[in-house]
């Protein structure tokens, strides 16, 4: 490019750069892999902290940072806040006890702030700040340059099965694989010679390609944070692959380094074509050397108090739930004569499923725990490829479940034949076919139903297979992996799964496992609306695996040994709870003895009742569902609802998530807490060392707190944090989704699964002692940081004298709720036909 006369300070620069720093590629890669989104792909979409890399600074600190870093908005607005407060959702008292906590003596000087002062609006945020000078000093935009084919050309590669070319490659890597397709091609990926002569003549390094774009080696790191997270979806996609491998059926090999390789050649390449070779490196005439991409954001009085408003708001909602829960009695409240016992997963959707059965059945007793039902392992569909792993993320199984003699068949989708892209099948397809799908699309829009399109969950398992569950040889392996589980370890599971929720004795005569799933038709962020405790899929096959350990005679002979006696007329029963179309499967109902089979018959009549109630509970927030119907009719409609192409909310998901309980049920079994509560179920008597708290709090705090904070960003930054609406979303190699055919990839959540949903952090509360929680939490950094750093917030209910003790600053200090009375609840169902806002929490009778 030629220079103006303006430009010498910057060509002497140029030619004389500044060496203010080492360029350590390694250490730069691995932060930038740090910092990068870590979503995995579309199929095991499951929910995460978005600021996970944050995670080891306090709550109010990492968003400062994130914020002054990368530009994300990490809370409401402040007349957001401040609406909020004048409308009366935050408490004032609350809001006073806050700023007084905070400020002290400066009590009234910072309520002036906090109410009605204004703050200028911070600086801009580091991010892009230096490869923006392409555009200031050079007037070229050098993204809409690569972009559209680097995305490309990413997305072919990774493709898993959109494309009806594979990309070819020998394995070997990436670039390998584009180095093949330059030597055995006749056309390039670049329009000039040099890039290419690089990518195919030389070993390239980062390290050297920058100094041909930008010299100064002190602008490298920034360089390339600012280039990365100019498209961090693509980006943060290619970290959790090179990671995780095993996340893409058809395997593909990448790695970041890669990735930064081919950008920075089609970076050159285009500056060489547009400027005819004849530009230099990116060396800006900075106001001095920019400050590290990673230093220290400077806080100020805006940070405060944008603090300050987010505390306020959370504390106006905890503290009627914590007055409603201590003044909940805990004992003689549960039924003596038991009809039979219910274990569901902790999620939120359930906990209004359960309050309906328990109103239809008083004599009932429900527990919660995570949908895996503490049973690891991978599962593999008869006639698959591959398997998939059900249960949390962070565990690595070393067993294996293998379906056999499935009877489903699904249905074949024409328009899915390899024929429809030869030319001459195409062509006939699209005028026979094609007419046909006009006409069927136009009558679903009327009457909508299910087809082989949609995702059902209970497609995941045939409900009249066999599964491999006992292990019968040690030679029984496949790809390393034990085939089923030996009877000591079936024992072992079976205790831990009863000791952790407290059902240790007087079992019922029959024990339902209820997994759950939900259906979706046209929505690529299925898996996220499925079990997060099973890796986003539906829990059914760990609900019948778990009832067959516990069916076992020499599983309960064992069980027996060790002090829990499960009377030989008791039979635990799998099922699937549906929670989109709120529908229930049940399996191996034909083991059941003629006196339960009865029951199970009785029981499923609750069970029915219960979903029609749940769905109407649910249509208050569905714009287009008539809430004022009987629960039948409702029921009927969501469940048509579920199977519509046009509705781009199947379902609310978490949408509502703020609590989390773990106790004895009696905390909260007469509260109408608005599905809003994760309910883990624990009784201290048995737990006095908080042996199975601490395996609760390690498994809550990530995939609870994970849930509640994907929310929490995707609500406050729909478009950084969040993926946007998904009306323009396309699919892209199955990986993920994009705007356009070329766009990023957009990682979080989109907007219509956070609209409804308030930005507070979770709140677990535990019925323990505090010294005991205290101990059990400082075992584990994983879990101390949660926490300690603020990312939840933790309460402790005393089981003896009901006493409340914050955590906070690493000890429990004692808390006395504000709320003085708790509403009861007189007509819930009309509630449901004319509230569609949260509610508050309700007193039941």
């Amino acid at each position: 490019m030629p220079m103006a006369s303006g430009d010498k300070s910057m060509s002497a620069r140029a030619e004389n750069p500044v060496q203010s720093g080492s360029f350590d590629e390694t250490a730069v890669l691995h932060e930038l892999e740090h910092y990068l989104p870590k979503q995995a792909p579309l199929k095991d979409f499951v929910h995460h902290n978005t600021l996970h890399a944050f995670q080891d600074s306090k709550f109010h600190d990492a968003a400062r940072n994130a914020s002054g870093i990368f530009g994300y908005s990490v809370s409401l607005k402040l007349d957001k806040y401040r609406r909020l407060y004048l409308e009366g959702e935050i408490n004032p008292d609350i809001l006073d006890g806050i700023i007084a906590a905070r400020k002290g003596a400066q009590f009234e000087l910072w309520k002036n702030k906090v109410i009605g002062e204004s703050f200028a609006p911070p600086p801009l945020p580091r991010i892009g700040s230096v490869r923006a000078n392409w555009k200031k000093i050079q007037r070229i935009d050098l993204d809409s340059l690569v972009h559209p084919l680097l995305f490309r050309i990413l997305c072919s590669y990774l493709d898993q099965g959109i494309s009806v070319w594979t990309f070819p490659s020998s394995g070997e890597g990436f670039l390998s694989a584009i180095r093949e397709l330059e030597r055995h091609s006749f056309t390039s990926f670049f329009r000039r010679e040099r890039a290419r002569a690089l990518l195919l003549e030389q070993d390239c390094s980062i390290a050297d390609l920058l100094k041909i774009l930008v010299r100064d080696e002190a602008l490298f790191e920034h360089y390339l944070f600012d280039q990365q997270f100019a498209h961090p979806g693509w980006s943060g996609m290619v970290t959790v692959i090179e990671a995780q491998p095993g996340t893409l059926i058809d395997s593909r090999r990448i790695t970041l380094r890669e990735l930064i390789v081919f950008e920075l050649l089609l970076e050159i390449d285009a500056l060489d074509e547009h400027f005819d070779k004849r530009w230099s490196p990116l060396v800006a005439e900075l106001a001095g050397e920019p400050p590290a991409i990673l230093a220290d954001v400077p806080k100020t009085e805006l940070h405060e108090v944008l603090a300050i408003w987010q505390e306020a708001l959370e504390w106006s909602f905890y503290d009627p739930v914590l007055s409603a829960i201590q003044r909940q009695p805990t004992e003689g409240s549960l039924p003596q004569q038991k009809s039979f016992q219910g274990l569901f997963c902790i999620d939120d959707r359930i906990c209004s499923f359960r309050r309906h059965i328990e109103s239809l059945d008083p004599h009932c007793e429900t527990y919660g725990t995570p949908g895996f039902f503490g049973v690891e392992f991978y599962f593999k569909p008869e006639n698959a490829k591959s398997y998939t792993k059900v249960c949390p993320g962070p565990i690595e199984p070393k067993y294996l479940i293998k379906e056999t003699g499935s009877q489903d068949r699904r249905k074949a989708e024409p328009h899915f034949s390899k024929h429809s892209h030869d030319l001459f099948g195409g062509w006939v397809i699209s005028q026979t076919l094609g007419f046909w799908s006009a006409v069927k699309l136009f009558d679903n829009i009327f009457k909508p139903s299910a087809s082989p399109l949609g995702a059902s969950s209970f497609r995941h398992m045939d409900r009249t297979s066999s599964l491999s569950i006992l292990n019968r040889s040690a030679d029984d392996r496949e790809d390393g992996l034990q085939i089923g589980f030996t009877l000591e370890e079936m024992a072992q599971r079976a205790e831990n799964l009863l000791g952790s929720i407290g059902l240790t004795r007087d079992f019922a005569p029959i024990v339902y496992v209820f997994g759950h799933g939900a259906s979706n038709t046209n929505n690529p962020h299925y898996a996220a609306y499925d079990c997060g405790a099973c890796s986003g899929r539906p829990g059914s096959v760990n609900a019948r695996v778990i009832c067959f350990m516990l069916n076992h005679p020499e599983v309960r002979r064992i069980l027996a040994g060790k002090g829990i006696e499960i009377p030989e007329g008791t039979q635990f029963v799998g099922a699937l709870h549906d929670t989109t179309r709120d529908e229930i499967a049940f399996y191996d109902e034909s083991s059941l003895s003629p006196d339960n089979h009865a029951r199970h018959q009785a029981n499923t009549a609750v069970f029915d009742k219960a979903l029609a109630l749940n769905a109407k509970e649910r249509s208050r927030r569905f714009a287009l569902t008539d809430s004022q119907q009987p629960p039948e009719r409702v029921h009927e409609a969501v469940k048509a609802r579920s199977v519509s192409l046009f509705e781009p909310r199947p379902e609310l998901n978490h949408a509502t998530n703020a609590l989390c309980i773990v106790g004895r049920r009696a905390l909260s079994r007469k509260l109408f807490l608005d599905r809003r509560s994760f309910l883990n179920s624990y009784d201290y008597r048995i737990d006095p060392d908080g042996k199975f708290l601490l395996g609760i709090l390690r498994a809550a705090a990530p995939v609870c707190g994970g849930i509640n904070l994907e929310y929490f960003f995707s609500h406050v930054d729909n478009q950084k944090l969040g993926a946007g609406s998904k009306l323009p979303h396309n699919v892209m190699g199955l990986i993920g989704v994009a705007n356009g055919n070329d766009g990023d990839l957009r990682p979080g959540l989109p907007s219509q699964m956070i609209e409804v949903h308030h930005p507070v952090r979770m709140m677990i509360v535990v019925e323990q002692f505090p010294e005991v929680v205290l101990n059990t939490i400082q075992q584990q950094p994983a879990t101390w940081e949660w926490f300690a750093n603020e990312w939840l917030n933790l309460t402790v209910v005393h089981p003896e004298s009901h006493e409340l003790f914050r955590f906070k600053d690493g000890s429990f200090a004692p808390y006395r709720p504000l709320t003085e009375r708790i509403e009861a609840a007189t007509d819930l169902e009309k509630l449901f036909e004319t509230q569609a806002d949260n509610l508050p929490v309700l007193a039941l009778s």
